[in-house]
């Protein structure tokens, strides 16, 4: 009936009897005793999942034992059927296990308990779990997990003498409360509780605690720095006496006769730090009989000297700033700037651009946050002026600065503007861009020349609202008006871009100076003239150079300023 598997299938195992079952409570004493008397090819390692099982039960034997101690004991009349149900199920379960030890199935780390000569060792029967022993309690609780301990290299205990000491106790809870440092009063120290009604003086006395800290760190901070002061001009001086050459501050004809000479540069560097500390502290490390002006005087010849300036430029960028910066100020003008250049909205985005110039091997970021159309480069493997991108109009190579100005101009669409000198035409194309090829772009440039390249820049950025001219600005008004806006970058001495074109450090006068201001005021007239008063959009004049002198800046600003009526 049942086929070939019925015919082989092993019959059910017959019952132990109650003489030949060893008691639950002596179990582990005869597995020992077995082992001591088994051959050592009989004798084999217990399998993981017995033994932890062993495990569980002397945990849970361990653990009722510790609460009987403490607890009193619930009478059985209370648990009914259900516990008497439960501790019959428990107990077939080990007749079960004790079954596949003896029959060798699949405890095959277990030894058989028929090979075992001793039989008499074994007493007890599994009669027992049913008795009112207090034993059997643990059958009825929940099985508790083996609790292995942290990583932390301590020695984890798989047989604990008391079940409270496998249990984690809880933690007593209480609330400290730390008193500021130096705090004398006796309702500050640790433990007190905080309250309603010592809340606003703890917080008071928080609070004067952090002032006084405060001042403390500031008054550190000082008498550091004048430390520090104290120490270097000592070191310089130390320097001096150690070499026996004390500094001596040359006179007017010493400088004259130096001049005619190679003069040193490591002693120009080192009387120009001498010079900027006097002038610093100029009572107390200036020499007697010596006046402020000598100083100064030796200070601008050395700056002109060692960076190459002539002497009236010296002179006159020196007295646009303090000592020290006008030292950082000639610093600066020696470090060359960043390549820059601006991506062209209308052909392109900046960061498709950028993936692009990456895969060039262009090495490039953001310029700032200011701006969302700037890249700054650091390093290319191809030249930057030569890409495709670049024929193709996709980026300018314009300066960071430049950019200032469109923005200031701010233009909108549909606009009337005119650009007054306007080659190469970073700025046009800029503005063109911004107004999305809509209104109309006047390009201006004086000299005729320049507006080759202008040109050439417009069609390849693809720039259509743009009309080239070359006219003198100071001829727009009568050429043509009436322009929503109009940006004037002024011609200029070039003092602010000094990296870029080391040749204004000498080739700039007094009268390069007046002649620059002139145009400008002029040139800053017209350019008024020119916007349109009517215009309900515009009606704004950007006026900009390259040139950090008081003469082209503030001075031309303050004459239109004075010559034309403003809003």
């Amino acid at each position: 009936m049942g086929g070939r598997r019925a015919k082989y299938k092993q019959p059910p195992p017959a019952p132990l009897q109650d003489s030949e079952r060893p008691s639950s409570k002596k179990l582990g004493k005869r597995k020992a005793n077995a082992d001591a008397n088994l051959d050592s090819e009989l004798v084999q390692a217990r399998p993981a999942k017995r033994a932890k099982e062993a495990v569980k039960v002397s945990e849970r034997k361990d653990d009722k034992k510790g609460k009987t101690k403490n607890e009193q004991r619930t009478p059985k009349s209370q648990k009914g059927d259900k516990t008497i149900a439960h501790s019959k199920e428990k107990k077939k379960c080990i007749e079960e296990e004790l079954y596949e030890v003896e029959s060798g199935g699949e405890s095959d780390g277990w030894e058989d308990v028929s090979d075992v000569g001793d039989e008499d060792a074994f007493v007890g029967s599994l009669s027992d779990l049913e008795s009112g022993h207090e034993d059997d309690n643990f059958l009825q609780g929940a099985p508790e997990q083996l609790d292995l301990g942290s990583d932390d290299g301590e020695e984890v205990q798989l047989f604990p003498k008391k079940a409270k000491e496998s249990r984690p106790q809880p933690r007593e809870r209480r609330v400290v409360v730390v008193s500021p440092s130096g705090s004398d009063d006796d309702s500050t120290s640790e433990g007190e509780r905080v309250t309603m009604a010592n809340m606003e003086a703890r917080s008071r006395a928080i609070d004067d605690e952090a002032a006084r800290e405060a001042e403390l760190d500031l008054e550190e901070v000082q008498d550091a720095a004048a430390e520090a002061g104290d120490e270097d001009i000592d070191m310089v001086g130390d320097d001096d006496e150690a070499k026996g050459e004390p500094f001596h501050l040359p006179t007017a004809a010493e400088r004259e006769e130096e001049k005619k000479g190679v003069a040193d540069v490591h002693v120009i560097q080192k009387r120009m730090r001498y010079c900027v500390r006097v002038l610093g502290n100029f009572k107390r490390l200036a020499e007697k009989d010596r006046s402020r002006s000598e100083y100064v005087a030796q200070l601008i010849s050395d700056i002109a000297s060692y960076y190459g300036y002539n002497e009236f430029l010296a002179e006159k960028l020196f007295d646009l700033f303090s000592v020290a910066e006008a030292i950082e100020f000639f610093e600066a003008n020696e470090v060359s700037r960043p390549v820059t250049i601006r991506t062209n909205t209308l052909k392109t985005r900046r960061r498709d651009l950028v993936q692009t110039l990456i895969n060039r091997g262009v090495n490039l970021e953001p310029i700032g946050k200011w701006t969302n159309v700037g890249l700054q480069i650091f390093e290319s493997t191809v030249p930057i002026g030569a890409t495709p991108e670049y024929l193709a109009g996709y980026y300018m190579l314009q300066a960071a600065s430049s950019f200032l100005p469109v923005i200031a101009l701010d233009p909108q669409p549909n606009e009337r503007i005119l650009d007054m000198a306007s080659a190469p035409g970073g700025k046009t194309t800029h503005i063109a861009a911004l107004l999305q090829n809509t209104g109309h772009v006047f390009a201006n440039d004086a000299t005729k020349a320049r507006t080759k390249s202008l040109a050439a820049n417009v069609h390849r950025m693809g720039c259509k609202n743009v009309t080239v001219c070359s006219y003198d600005g100071r001829e727009f008004p009568k050429v043509m008006g009436g322009f929503d806006r109009v940006l004037l970058d002024a011609p200029c001495s070039g003092t602010g871009v000094i990296s870029k074109d080391s040749s204004v450090k000498v080739n700039k006068t007094d009268r390069d100076f007046r002649l620059l201001s002139h145009l400008q005021k002029q040139l800053v007239l017209c350019a008024i003239d020119s916007v349109s008063p009517e215009s309900k959009t515009g009606g704004y004049l950007v006026y900009s150079t390259c040139s950090v002198t008081i003469d082209e800046n503030e001075a031309v600003v303050n004459y239109a300023l004075k010559k034309r009526q403003y809003r």
